[in-house]
């Protein structure tokens, strides 16, 4: 994007490589060269450089835009270039009382990118704009790949995530609703295809993990179902306060996310963030050596059950959340949604308590925020019967008085639909919200 716009306006756009400082500045002189149509310059040092870049803005009267793209790898050649970029940026220098360049800082290391702002950095109170791209919503995501068939759209966002570039690497969509199993096969699960260790490439881009093997290990912890911190130190025989740093780590960087409990503070639960890592930790490396061998269709057969269990159910239960928070109508949901989050609810009759999948809070001014809806979220094919009420229902009563709105609406997300018994169940009572997959992708 980035580059189209620079094209676009005439700007500047750099890409730094893993290559020494020499040799970034002496190709960044070229770029430069080519923008101003003048004689190639000669770049001593990154102050020269940086300097220079800044007074392009001088040589037009509209702003010019100049892009430093995968700027962790010119940090890794020069680690004192933020601060060089802090000097010329200072509240007194021409840069900033007059100049018209627009500098663009970007790149995927998401733990070097957010330390350049963070705390003490060099440019912290420098930069006017921090923008985080995310990969496409479920619906965006869709439509990017061209998939009509709503349940294979659902299938392959739970795979891959919304990230554009994956449909390229996939060697695009699924030919229909009956090719998706052999999909897989030639697609993400073919070793040949550079989306195969895409997983785990994600993690060892980023510069700040150095136990490669500790983070894989908990990432795996997690795609397995240790959803508690505990769980996880459990999971690799090691104390929870060891795994503190590599947890907040992993949040850092957008490989994790915390989920608080909607009512019981401090009781989060984990799960990982992006998809593909998933899918990689529980289906691809754990049987690679099978998939090398090209028996990518016997894998997949084998494995169906912890894809329907560690894979599209809790991706399902995600897409319910999103689902309340961007696409739900006020009034199927009580309110507007300030926050949605899972839920264990005590109960006498069952020590355990019931899990919920959706709590819907609306924030409100002056006032004690508001549960405004329960929900529970299947992800199996077949159609959800009455029963799925009357629990919602219970758990409700459970929840103490003054917590919640006067009456909170029930929601039910079914990826199989409903039986014609629950159907009739919930128009009789008025108090219940029926989500299948057209009224998730389509419907309010």
């Amino acid at each position: 994007m980035l580059d189209l716009l620079a094209q676009a306006v005439g700007g500047l756009m750099f890409t730094g490589l893993r290559e020494a400082s020499p040799l970034q500045l002496a190709r960044l002189a070229e770029a430069y060269a080519q923008v101003t149509g003048g004689p190639l310059p000669r770049f001593d040092t990154w102050r020269s450089a940086i300097d220079s870049l800044l007074r392009l803005g001088e040589r037009r009267d509209e702003p010019v835009l100049v892009v430093l793209d995968e700027f962790p790898y010119l940090v890794e050649a020069e680690p004192s270039l933020p601060s060089i970029i802090q000097l010329a940026l200072e509240p007194l220098s021409a840069a900033r009382r007059g100049g018209r360049t627009r500098l663009i800082l970007c790149g995927s290391a998401l733990h070097v990118m957010r330390g350049l702002l963070a705390g003490t950095a060099p440019l912290r109170g420098r930069a006017e704009v921090e923008v985080l791209v995310h990969p496409f919503g479920f619906r965006d995501a869709a439509g990017f790949w061209a998939i009509d068939d709503i349940d294979t759209a659902f299938r392959v966002h739970a795979l891959l995530g919304g990230t554009p570039a994956y449909r390229d690497m996939a060697g695009g969509p699924p030919d229909g609703p009956g090719d998706i199993d052999k999909w897989v096969a030639r697609g993400p699960l073919d070793p040949d295809r550079a989306l195969f260790r895409e997983g785990a490439v994600l993690l060892q881009e980023e510069p700040g993990l150095h136990d490669i093997a500790l983070y894989q290990s908990t990432l795996t912890a997690i795609a397995r179902g240790a959803t508690r911190p505990g769980q996880v130190a459990a999971s690799l025989g090691r104390p929870a306060t060891a795994l503190a740093h590599p947890l907040a780590v992993l949040e850092q960087v957008g490989l994790v996310v915390r989920i608080e409990d909607a009512l019981r503070r401090r009781r989060p639960t984990l799960a990982v963030a992006e998809p593909v890592i998933r899918l990689h930790q529980l289906v691809i490396a754990p049987n690679e050596p099978a998939l090398v061998a090209g028996r990518a269709p016997e894998v997949w057969a084998r494995v169906a059950d912890t894809v329907s269990s560690g894979i599209l159910g809790p991706h399902w239960e995600h897409l319910a959340r999103q689902w309340c928070l961007d696409h739900a109508a006020p009034a199927s949901i009580g309110g507007v949604a300030g926050r949605v989050q899972p839920a264990v609810v005590a109960c006498r009759k069952h020590p355990g308590g019931h899990e919920i999948d959706i709590v819907v809070t609306a924030i409100q001014p002056d006032e004690a925020d508001a549960v405004v809806a329960l929900g529970e979220a299947k992800a199996g094919t077949a159609p959800l019967g009455p029963a799925a009420v009357e629990r919602l229902a219970h758990v409700r009563d459970l929840i103490t008085v003054g917590r919640h709105a006067s009456d909170p609406r029930l929601l039910l997300f079914a990826r199989g639909g409903f039986t014609p018994q629950t159907t009739a169940l919930a128009a009789r009572r008025g108090d219940v919200e029926l989500i299948d997959l057209e009224r998730l992708y389509r419907g309010a």
